[in-house]
């Protein structure tokens, strides 16, 4: 026993570097697939039918390949079409990003169309513009909506981000891996490394809680 847990305590160094890689990479992939998400979600429930297409071809080609081949695709073959090198870290960034910006998009379109077309006509009643409308009167409400999906969405990004382990970005489970395989104290490590991975989307759950009844109380 006491064994196991210096095994645990050697490896802590390198699995909290790899967590703050995993961290990193799951805050800016976020943020860019929000962004991709919102534009993609307005597009698709646009009036314009082509923006639309658009949109509906993204998020089709996205969610019907998986993530793991979008990564080698982003690293391994788009290098070679565009003849430069992408770093493993971009890469591993774009491919997460687009990948979760196709499902953030799906949830804006959704929450976007829960809102009653009175909610529209009302905007547009007092003179507001269709993007005043959007920005002002329907997005606000829909947030609130989308909130426990968004969360589930953050949380399965948190766990794709693994597979970037196959481009040999040193996240968590890369970490345990080189751990593993240095040490062979497989039980250990990937316990410790499930343990980490359990407390950042507990915390996630939580803080998702607390910011569900603040806009209840609101």
């Amino acid at each position: 026993m006491d064994s196991s847990w210096q095994v645990i305590l050697d490896a802590l160094p390198l699995l909290l570097e790899g967590t703050v890689v995993t961290l990193k990479i799951v805050v800016i992939s976020l943020i860019f697939a929000m962004v991709i998400g919102l534009i993609s979600g307005l597009m698709s429930t646009s009036l314009n039918r082509l923006l639309r297409l658009v949109a509906s071809l993204y998020v089709d080609i996205i969610r019907g390949t998986p993530l793991l081949v979008q990564v080698y695709f982003i690293y391994f073959g788009l290098p070679v079409f565009l003849d430069m090198r992408i770093p493993a870290m971009t890469a591993g960034i774009i491919a997460i990003s687009l990948n979760a910006g196709a499902y953030i998009s799906e949830i804006f379109r959704a929450g976007i169309e829960s809102i009653g077309k009175g909610q529209h006509e009302a905007a547009r009643s007092l003179g507001l513009s269709r993007f005043k409308t959007m920005w002002l009167v329907v997005l606000p409400q829909a947030t609130r909506r989308m909130i426990p999906t968004f969360v589930n969405q953050f949380i399965i990004t948190i766990k794709d981000t693994s597979l970037l382990s196959a481009i040999g970005i040193a996240e968590l489970t890369q970490s345990g891996e080189i751990i593993v395989s240095a040490n062979f104290r497989a039980f250990e490590i990937w316990g410790t490394v499930g343990v980490f991975y359990l407390i950042i989307i507990v915390l996630l759950s939580r803080a998702s809680r607390f910011i569900e009844r603040r806009y209840a109380i609101r």
